[in-house]
């Protein structure tokens, strides 16, 4: 059942599709070229029903050929398929002119079905068909391509205009061979103009003649271009490099079609597009005062605010100006308020659509205000004026003149007309309160509190500030003179940097790193002595420590036992029995430093 069910389905699929019977052919085609044209119905027809019209004007070189297929596939779940019959003519054109095959007929499940005519339009090349001009040098495969059969051109639709009207140009690739791609494009540029590039609508290659010979074309890009200023402005080249394809014999003794295969060759070619010149014209004088650069067809919708309402409430004027043309330069149209009304900023809303007559849309302005005063106004019209090149005039729209009745507020807000002098009732309610009342008669002044310049604190505190400022003085200076002395400095930070050295000594101690412990007790006492005697650590000796020392009256076993720390650390930092003495001579170094340093601070 359910097969039966997926057959019923698929038959009621295949015949809901509608019946369509088209003719294709090539538009345009040249004097003695061979060219098909196929009749395709997409249903089966009845048997010998096809009646071919008749191809006056071209020569049948054979047909027909009839061929059929089908294609089945499923969308949003539901199977479809499509199912077609061709019937295809090899024709030729003979002579130059444009002919038109009349309609086809064919009949399907008893009706009948008719091809539109086609026209197709023959064009005599003249020697131009064998590819034009032959470039001078270059290999045989670069000579098989003809100066003219690539070519890229920039074409406007026209070259003079008024400053603000659209101009469409066209990026054109024109071909007479097979082409298999491009390497790059460089684009031009458009100064003077604003550009807007629009999704081109022929982005398949077509048939067209230019310069008397049948081009394949293909739009590479399309622009909009609004000239912004007057004069000559220049399109500028541009280029692109093309891959063309070309097919060459193989052999050298010959190309034989039955056993020898012919190359297909690549070739580059750059090619540049000619600079192009559009005119661009001032606009006519004469422009009303509502005009602000608007240039094309429009029209104005405006939409007012209710005819009556409460002071002190807000209300939008609105207008939407419609059409075709420079609508990102249309501004928004003056709208002329009474000096009690306060108009806020204007918001704008926009819809644009890119074509090739130019941007179209609206561009919709909403004025928002607020009526401060009641009574009854009249607001003049909204003008908005525009240049249409078509009709080479200026054209004004307006809306109709309102009129306002502004009721008195109700809920305790400020109403009431306009003072003289445009000033606003709010402004009038203050001024009882920005104003003071003047005393009138003769001023008596008296101090309010005793001056503190002068008095006694004034004079002790003046001293006070005066010792301080020579004490700090004093004792900069003093402090200055110390640490230009290098040998006091050193002197006075023999002990600090002697002790931090001894901690470093103690935490080897601890970690029973005899090697660390007296390699740091070495540097702790070398150290201390080069800084307190001012002699550099690399030309310390025991003697001339001994002798510095005696010089400073230090006794006799004072120097004896430093030398002997120094001796058995020196002795004790690569022996194996050491590491028992190791806070001996930590007690003892530190001890030695200490007696140092109060003796020699006397």
């Amino acid at each position: 059942m359910l097969s039966i069910a997926a057959l019923l389905a698929v038959v009621a699929a295949w015949a809901s599709s509608p019946v369509s019977f088209e003719a294709s052919a090539p538009l345009l085609v040249a004097a003695g070229e061979n060219f098909r044209i196929e009749f395709t119905v997409n249903a089966e027809p009845e048997r010998n029903s096809f009646e071919a019209p008749s191809f006056e004007g071209f020569q049948l070189i054979a047909g027909p050929v009839t061929s059929r297929g089908s294609n089945m596939y499923i969308v949003n779940g539901a199977m479809e398929r499509s199912e077609y019959h061709t019937y295809t003519y090899v024709l030729q054109g003979t002579t130059k002119g444009k002919y038109t095959i009349g309609a086809a007929a064919i009949a399907v499940e008893g009706k009948s079905y008719r091809t539109q005519p086609v026209t197709i339009e023959v064009v005599d090349e003249g020697n131009s068909q064998q590819g034009g001009a032959v470039p001078q040098g270059g290999n045989s495969a670069e000579k098989a391509i003809g100066a003219n059969d690539l070519l890229m051109r920039m074409v406007v639709n026209k070259t003079d205009v008024f400053k603000g009207e659209p101009v469409v140009a066209a990026l054109k690739l024109y071909k007479r061979v097979s082409l298999l791609g491009s390497d790059g494009v460089k684009f031009p540029s458009f100064n003077g103009f604003w550009t807007q590039e629009l999704d081109s609508e022929n982005n398949m290659w077509q048939r067209e003649t230019y310069d008397g010979r049948i081009y394949e074309t293909l739009v590479v890009r399309e622009y909009l271009l609004y000239p912004q200023q007057t004069g000559k402005l220049r399109i500028d080249p541009a280029e692109m490099t093309v891959v063309a394809q070309v097919v060459m014999p193989s052999s050298s003794r010959g190309f034989d079609p039955f056993f020898d295969q012919p190359d297909v060759v690549e070739v580059r070619r750059k090619l540049t597009t000619a600079p192009v010149e559009i005119n661009v014209k001032e606009l006519p004088a004469g422009a009303p005062s509502s005009f602000s650069g608007a240039v094309g067809r429009f029209t104005m919708e405006a939409t007012p605010p209710a005819s009556n309402f409460t002071a002190n409430s807000a209300a939008t004027y609105t207008v939407k100006i419609s059409g075709t043309g420079n609508l990102p330069f249309v501004q928004a149209p003056t709208l002329a308020l009474p000096s009690s009304f306060e108009l806020y900023d204007v918001k704008t809303t926009e819809s644009l659509k890119n074509s090739l007559q130019g941007i179209s849309g609206y561009r919709q302005f909403e004025y928002p205000f607020i009526a401060r005063a009641e009574g009854e106004y009249d607001i003049p019209a909204i003008e908005f004026s525009y240049f249409d090149p078509s009709q080479l005039k200026y054209v004004t729209l307006s809306s109709r003149e309102l009129s306002l009745t502004i009721d008195p507020d109700q809920s305790g807000g400020l109403s009431g007309a306009p003072v003289i002098g445009g000033v606003s009732k709010e402004e009038v309610k203050m001024l009882g309160q920005d104003i003071r009342f003047i005393k009138l008669g003769a001023a008596g002044l008296r101090p309010v509190r005793s001056v503190f310049v002068g008095s006694v604190a004034y004079w002790v505190l003046l001293g006070l500030m005066l010792a301080l400022f020579v004490g700090v003085s004093i004792y900069l200076r003093k402090r200055i003179k110390e640490m230009q002395n290098v040998t006091l400095i050193r002197g006075k930070r023999a002990n600090r940097v002697a002790l931090q050295r001894f901690r470093a000594a103690a935490k080897f101690m601890e970690l029973d790193n005899q090697h660390g412990f007296y390699e740091e007790m070495l540097r702790a006492l070398w150290g201390y002595m080069s800084d307190k005697l001012n002699i550099p650590v690399a030309n310390l000796t025991k003697e001339n420590v001994r002798e510095e020392l005696r010089k400073r009256n230090i006794a006799s076993d004072t120097i004896q036992q430093f030398i002997d720390i120094i001796v058995s650390c020196d002795e004790a930092q690569y022996s194996p029995m050491a590491s028992a003495q190791m806070s001996e001579v930590y007690a003892e170094g530190v001890q030695i430093i200490s007696k140092l340093e109060s003796t020699l601070k006397k």
